[in-house]
């Protein structure tokens, strides 16, 4: 996607959210901390392959935005990952304390949720999907200090990661209008774009620098894949899962090009 979109959402997420207040300066302190805003330039890419208008879908894209930035403010705490970096900087309870942290978290799914409350069934399929990544995440911390089988691994990460996904395809879809066979296809689409972009992420948590990654690395590697089944066949999955995606797409034309390069970006991040 192209920058034009980037600025796009970040104007629209500028506007939208509070601007006074130390609750204000948190939720803007995480949510423009340089994310690369794959989650809602994955729904714009959606309306592009439906023929649906960007902006019968932006304030959704935002809305997904806000949901993924409270899930990894909550993720960094210290009852969960126990993080202090996140995109290169400070996490959020390392700059405001724990309690404004887990409030500003607690802010933004409020406003994403009263920012679509006029669209249901958008807003059905974003609850839905966070919902999932709550599971995911109490499955995650029960299988601490252990090593879980693939099977297991793979369901916790179709609900921690392609979930919203997931949520961010069918949402637009619904916006747009999609028939059944097209919110079928987009559906499967993101099921194996959400696998390949965890599978990566586990990559890069074996491949990657701090500095590149932004991040502490070597969380995951007693319990990610390449842990599970070594970086080499880690690779092979995570290329299989993007063709399994681009292979969702055949009905959809030039049109879903751009799905077809997120998909292909998502795999080139762990190599």
């Amino acid at each position: 996607m192209t920058n034009d979109k980037l600025r796009s959402v970040n104007r629209e997420l500028n506007r939208i959210l509070p601007v006074k207040g130390k609750l204000a300066r948190a939720i803007r302190y995480s949510i423009f901390a340089g994310g690369k805003r794959f989650r809602p330039l994955l729904c714009l890419a959606t309306a592009k392959a439906l023929g649906c208008s960007e902006k019968k879908v932006l304030r959704f894209a935002c809305a997904v935005e806000m949901i993924h930035t409270f899930t990894l403010i909550h993720d960094d705490l210290p009852a969960m990952d126990n993080s202090n970096l996140r995109r290169g900087k400070k996490t959020l309870h390392k700059v405001v304390g724990e309690g404004v942290a887990i409030l500003a978290g607690d802010a933004l799914n409020t406003l994403a949720f009263k920012l679509i409350a006029d669209e249901p069934a958008a807003s059905k399929e974003l609850s839905t999907a966070l919902l999932e990544v709550v599971e995911g995440q109490v499955a995650d911390i029960e299988s601490a200090n252990k090593k879980p089988t693939l099977k297991q691994l793979k369901a916790i990460h179709q609900w921690k990661t392609a979930a919203l996904l997931k949520a961010c395809v069918r949402g637009t879809a619904r916006l747009c209008g999609a028939s059944n066979s097209e919110l079928n296809a987009l559906t499967a689409y993101a099921e194996h774009l959400g696998l390949a972009f965890q599978i990566a992420d586990d990559i890069l948590d074996v491949t990657a620098t701090r500095k590149a990654l932004g991040k502490p690395v070597g969380a995951d590697r007693t319990k990610g894949f390449p842990a599970l089944v070594g970086l080499e066949r880690s690779k092979k999955m995570a290329e299989a899962e993007k063709r399994k995606a681009l292979d969702s797409l055949k009905g959809f034309g030039k049109k879903a090009d751009v799905l077809r390069e997120l998909a292909a970006y998502v795999i080139a991040r762990g190599k």
